[in-house]
Order: C-alpha cells, then structure tokens, then sequence
C-alpha cells in the first residue's frame, strides 16, 4: 500500500507560505517512501494525510493543518519506527541544552562574580554542548539507519 500524495490545490501558487509548506511535506512523504515502513504506520500517515487532502478550510487554517499534520507525522516515525529526520537530535538538543546546562552555567557564573547580570553567559555554553551531544546522536541515527533523507525547512 503506497503512500497518499499530497493533493495540489490552487492556492499553493497564490500562497507562498502554504506552497512552501505543502512542499516541506510533500517532501517528507518522498523520503517515507524510500524507507520501507509497517503496513500499520503507512495507514496512520495516510489518515493524516488524508485530513489534510479533505480540508475544507481557509489558508491561514490550512497552513496550520499541514504543519500540524508535518509534526504528527514525524512524532509517529519518532516514537513507532525509531525514524529521525537530519538534524532531529540537533535541534532538540540545542534547546535542552540551553536549558539544562546554560541555564545553571549561567546562575554559577552570575553568583561568583557578584552580579546575577552575567547570567546570560550561559545560554551560549549550554547551547554548545546541546548541538555537540545532538550532533553526536543524530551521527549515531545516521550510522543505524534510522534517519530519513529529509531536513525540515
């Protein structure tokens, strides 16, 4: 059982951000494709596929309803078949590590200095070592086979 395609809509030529999205996804049923996946997860991605074909709204909703199908889409693979798009852990990483090493690097070197100011100093670090530990596990997911042919845009 294939894949459904996205259908093409007039407003994809009038829009630039819808066009650019509907080709983002269409994209990313491409790379789908070229993995061979369960029957099951092929039905699930055609269901959210299918709610984006069968949309009746405008194209702001629209926009929003192919990007939200996107992110479905990839949460599945994510979560059943272990399949990462490039860069997934990158991107991930790079926020956590802001947040769980910047964050605290930051208090320490703001509270040893004497002045909470410097606070912001490390956001860069924890960022750092974020996409080094994301990079590192996206590399390892490549090495596996567990990485789609695709880059979100």
């Amino acid at each position: 059982m294939p894949i459904t395609p996205l259908t093409s809509r007039p407003s994809f030529e009038e829009n630039p951000k819808l066009a650019k999205a509907a080709s983002n996804l269409s994209t990313l049923i491409a790379a789908i494709e070229q993995k061979k996946i369960p029957q099951a997860q092929q039905q699930k991605i055609n269901e959210i596929i299918e709610g984006v074909n069968d949309f009746p709204g405008p194209d702001p909703e629209l926009l929003k309803q192919i990007k939200s199908a996107q992110a479905a889409i990839i949460k599945l693979l994510d979560q059943e078949l272990n399949l990462v798009p490039q860069n997934h852990y990158q991107l991930q990483w790079l926020v956590l590590g802001m947040a769980t090493f910047g964050i605290p690097l930051g208090v320490v070197f703001g509270i040893s200095i004497g002045n909470l100011a410097f606070l912001g100093i490390g956001l860069p670090i924890g960022m750092a070592i974020g996409i080094a530990i994301g990079t590192s596990k996206d590399k390892q997911a490549a090495e596996e086979g567990r990485q789609l042919d695709w880059v979100a845009k």
